[in-house]
């Protein structure tokens, strides 16, 4: 906007639309005596790095136009800093790049000009475009040379203008504008505005005018606060140096920061008190922590699966300092981090990417970040990010990197990825070829981080090489391990238990890499959404009943000793019941009721990553289910990497509510077979019966297709692991 002082008025200005400005004059005096001198004051901020000037001469001689910075005028001395003169419009452009403008600076305008002419004269302060890189808030720090400050760009193609507003400009809504780069794109350096400030986008598009969070925005102050500047570059990762540990001794621990470790009636935990139960996760011996979704959600209570801004880390959890802290102290006790993440639907509540730049071609569309058609349709509302639009896919893409760059996370789960590949039924191929595209990012920029889907599809596509048409990711969550392993553990009568299906479970991979799935028993999912925690199914109120606990347990045992990935939930270990709930926090008292339980657990992570060094098969890719009989609900496993002593392991199951003496099983070599783990050891519950056989002495008759056989004693519902 255009500010014009008409000639020799005594003006008084408000702060112009495009900057702060005041005004003093004309102030007229005569050297030589047919001569007039007029002139103005201009106070230029920060934010407006370029004046321009401009004098119309109406009529009369010509007119000189001069300027001087920060000391008033002489009507006899001044620096000019350019002169101009003629009957035309005339501009001079004060280009503050080369030439700093401070809070302090006032520009002076003066026009010397003879009797008889008449001008006239209009200032304005204009925004040029950033030239520094990146989008979203920048800190930037020039200094010896230069000053600080940060740089601001924002992606909103329907504004017809945009301005920056925030605690260093007292919110004004128009005298911080940006320039448009002529590509969608709007950006601003602003001088000595530094981290920790608190800003928002005011967009003027056709017919509206809207205030929004920064998209990228790293921090806000909460789901319906401000933005806050934040230095990426701040933190000390110095001494961090983690690598993910191999695929083969990940056991992954998932865990909700808002329920994880908190008082009862309190508020929900924070990333500091997480991070006090560091230690205990070391010693149970998980080696990488699996956080829920913790971006900006609405409110101080959620799953995390509707978080309203996809950059920012949830306020109440903690900032992204302390983020980066708690990954750090993870690191520094072996342990890896895999943040939850969320790409087939945003929101659906309280979030500034909903119709961002004031467009959309319906009310119950959202605009530039989010398809304005049927493929809109989530079961979460009309929330699905628009997997076409390159400037989406870019949001997606450097969202994904930030996590793995700038906070060390060592993977992402991909939330419900069969909800970004297709839309009630129908594929979606341009959402393909993101996931594809980003997991070759990755995979090229950060090749020791593991990417991990939700499909829950059994689609082995999702998990093979992009090279070959498949997404790219590393391994998925499995259903065919989860549902098979839960309904032969929850259904009352053992004739109900099919050790057929159990046998499928145990044997099922994904382009012959049984490392490409994650398997468990709990999850977030398998213990909401109508259903329990499974010592909770299988027997209902008596959660801590033997039969809860011995069925409960040969579901840990199968987890810990099939080939794949093993996942626990939160307090699993400890036998927490009821269904999750994110205003009910973990019960940390039965780890004290249940510290056998816990005890078992341990010992079966401990054995599934051969801390012990005598069951590295557990570890290896080897297996041969070769005992299976449905009738008594009895099943034997085979697993080894190399095979020999110390590698070979047996693993014995007992599905049913029976004693057995001596069960004669296969075995793959002679020699004297060591009981690892029995799984009815009173050290783990004093209701168990501590039966099962101690040792096996093998014998030279072969069976289930192996050279040697032995006998086994084992106690109901109860687990074996042999090795030599």
């Amino acid at each position: 906007m255009r500010i014009t002082l008409p000639l020799l008025s005594l003006l008084c200005l408000t702060p112009a639309l495009t900057a702060q400005v005041s005004s003093r004059g004309p102030h007229t005096g005569i050297k030589p005596a047919q001569w007039k001198f007029d002139y103005y004051q201009i106070l230029a901020r920060d934010w407006n790095p370029r004046l321009k000037v401009e004098i119309f001469q109406q009529a009369g001689p010509h007119a000189d136009l001069y300027l001087r910075r920060n000391q008033p005028p002489t009507l006899t001395e001044w620096d000019a800093r350019s002169v101009t003169s003629g009957t035309s419009n005339e501009l001079v452009i004060l280009d503050q790049t080369t030439t700093p403008v401070l809070t302090t600076d006032t520009w002076h305008i003066g026009v010397w000009r003879p009797h008889g002419t008449s001008y006239s004269i209009s200032y304005r302060l204009e925004t040029e475009a950033s030239t520094r890189p990146g989008p979203g808030a920048v800190p930037w720090d020039d200094r010896p040379n230069g000053g600080r400050g940060t740089s601001f760009r924002v992606w909103a193609p329907n504004a017809t203008s945009v301005y920056l507003t925030g605690s260093f400009n007292s919110w004004n809504t128009t005298n911080a504008p940006m320039a448009s780069e002529g590509n969608e794109w709007w950006s601003l350096d602003v001088r000595n505005l530094l981290p920790g400030a608190e800003y928002q986008y005011v967009i003027d598009a056709p017919g509206s005018r809207v205030w929004r969070n920064d998209p990228r925005a790293l921090q806000v102050t909460s789901s319906l606060g401000k933005s806050v500047v934040v230095d990426q570059e701040a933190f000390d990762w110095s001494g961090d140096n983690f690598q993910l540990p191999a695929w083969n001794d990940l056991v992954i621990y998932e865990t909700h920061i808002g329920t994880f470790y908190d008082a009862v009636g309190g508020d929900p935990g924070t990333l500091l008190t997480a991070a006090t139960k560091l230690d205990y996760l070391k010693d149970l011996g998980v080696t990488a922590i699996e956080l829920m979704p913790f971006c900006e959600f609405p409110g101080e209570y959620s799953w995390g699966y509707n978080y309203s801004h996809p950059f920012s880390v949830e306020s109440h959890y903690g900032t992204p300092e302390q983020f980066k802290s708690f990954v750090k102290a993870a690191h520094a006790r072996d342990m890896a981090v895999f943040a939850d993440v969320l790409f087939n639907h945003w929101g659906p509540t309280e979030m500034d990417l909903w119709q961002f730049d004031g467009w959309s071609p319906g009310s119950q569309y959202g605009g530039i970040y989010f398809y304005n058609d049927s493929r809109s349709q989530t079961p979460w509302g009309d929330t699905r990010p628009n997997f076409n639009s390159s400037e989406v896919r870019n949001y997606i893409r450097d969202n994904v990197l930030m996590w793995l760059e700038d906070y060390h996370f060592d993977g992402l789960r991909w939330d419900a990825t069969s909800y970004i590949r297709s839309v009630n039924g129908t594929d979606l191929p341009e959402a393909w070829s993101l996931m594809q595209w980003v997991n070759d990012e990755v995979d090229a920029l950060l090749p020791n981080k593991i990417s991990i889907a939700e499909d829950m599809w059994s689609n082995a596509w999702i998990t093979k090489d992009t090279g070959a048409g498949g997404a790219g990711f590393d391994s998925q969550w499995d259903p065919n391990f989860v549902h098979t392993i839960r309904g032969n553990l929850i259904v009352g009568g053992d004739v109900s238990r099919n050790m057929w299906s159990v046998r499928d479970a145990i044997n099922y991979n994904y382009n012959g890499d049984h490392f490409q799935r994650v398997i468990y028993t709990e999850s977030h999912d398998e213990v909401a959404n109508g259903r329990s925690r499974l010592p909770e199914e299988i027997w209902p109120g008596n959660a801590d009943s033997w039969f809860s606990k011995k069925r409960s347990t040969l579901g840990a045992v199968l987890v810990m000793t099939s080939p794949g990935i093993p996942m626990l939930f939160q307090g699993q270990e400890f036998l927490e019941d009821g269904h999750f709930d994110d205003h009910d926090p973990l019960d940390w008292s039965k780890l004290s009721t249940f510290s056998g339980i816990h005890k078992l657990y341990k010992a079966l992570i401990a054995l599934r990553r051969n801390l012990p060094g005598y069951a590295s098969g557990l570890k290896g890719s080897g297996l041969n289910i070769h005992h299976v009989n449905d009738s008594d609900k009895f099943l034997a496993f085979h697993r080894w990497d190399q095979g020999g002593q110390g590698d070979d392991v047996i693993v014995v199951l007992n599905f049913a509510n029976k004693w057995y003496t001596s069960y004669s099983i296969g075995l793959p070599s002679g020699g004297t077979w060591q009981v690892r783990f029995n799984s009815d050891s009173t050290t783990y519950d004093s209701s168990f019966g501590n039966y099962g056989s101690t040792s096996v002495t093998a014998n030279n008759t072969p069976q289930d297709g192996m050279p040697f056989s032995g006998n086994v004693r084992i106690a109901p519902y109860s687990a074996l692991i042999l090795s030599r």
